[in-house]
């Protein structure tokens, strides 16, 4: 009975090393399966930032270009207001000089009214003078054209 225990204690380390092999196998293999998983794991993380990063560059590149446009658009109002702003100082300039010639006008009127009845049915009036520039009555300096220009006005 002894050999009959001595052969079934070397069965079973037998066995036992048998199940530690077979323990050894499974764990070799659990490990190359994680193994496994964690690079498909590290390639799809690699893959999802690079996926990212693209995303950013081509936000980056539509930004520019929508800075690029703005820019522009100041560029153009901003010399469309400079000109409307040069026009606004002539024609300021305009109503400055023809509100002056008004008054001029206005001025001479009244005294030609006034010295209508100072004379009478006077002569000097109706004879053309010798000098057209002291006759009140052919003021061709006044119908000059109005000259202004933004270069006239620095500010």
């Amino acid at each position: 009975m002894a050999s009959s225990s001595g052969t079934s204690s070397g069965s079973s380390l037998i066995q036992n090393s048998g199940s530690e092999e077979n323990l050894q196998a499974l764990m070799d293999q659990r490990k190359r399966k994680r193994m496994i998983s964690n690079r498909e794991s590290a390639r799809r993380s690699r893959m999802r930032k690079q996926k990212h990063l693209d995303d950013l560059v081509g936000q980056v590149a539509q930004l520019k270009k929508e800075n690029h446009q703005i820019i522009t658009s100041i560029n153009i109002t901003t010399q469309h207001y400079l000109n409307v702003e040069a026009d606004n100082s002539i024609l300021r300039a305009q109503v400055s000089e023809l509100s002056h010639r008004l008054e001029f006008l206005n001025g001479i009127s009244s005294l030609l009214n006034s010295s209508n009845g100072l004379f009478g049915d006077s002569s000097i009036f109706n004879e053309p003078a010798a000098d057209s520039f002291l006759n009140p009555l052919n003021m061709s300096y006044l119908n000059q054209p109005i000259s202004a220009s933004a270069d006239m006005f620095q500010y």
